[in-house]
């Protein structure tokens, strides 16, 4: 069961009433997934997003997914074994 956090949002945050729940969890959503506190799936999951769309707004946002060289290491050796 998560936990609920109750957030006051000043009058001078213009978002419409119904949105706000729904922009507060994507806006928390990619900032835990940025600093490393999130996986992919579970900032995704969080924001109520596809695999995706959550791509989608990760590109949209300038963030993209990480991809270190460790990871490119690893996929090369792959691509070697495979031909």
């Amino acid at each position: 069961m998560g936990r609920k956090v109750v957030v006051e949002i000043p009058g001078m945050v213009k978002i419409p009433d119904e949105e706000v729940e729904e922009r507060v969890k994507v806006e928390l959503a990619l900032r835990l997934y940025e600093k490393g506190i999130l996986s992919f799936g579970q900032a995704r999951r969080l924001a109520g997003l596809s695999k995706w769309e959550f791509v989608e707004l990760l590109a949209k946002e300038g963030s993209g997914i990480p991809y270190d060289e460790e990871e490119l290491e690893s996929d090369l050796k792959v691509l070697e074994e495979l031909s």
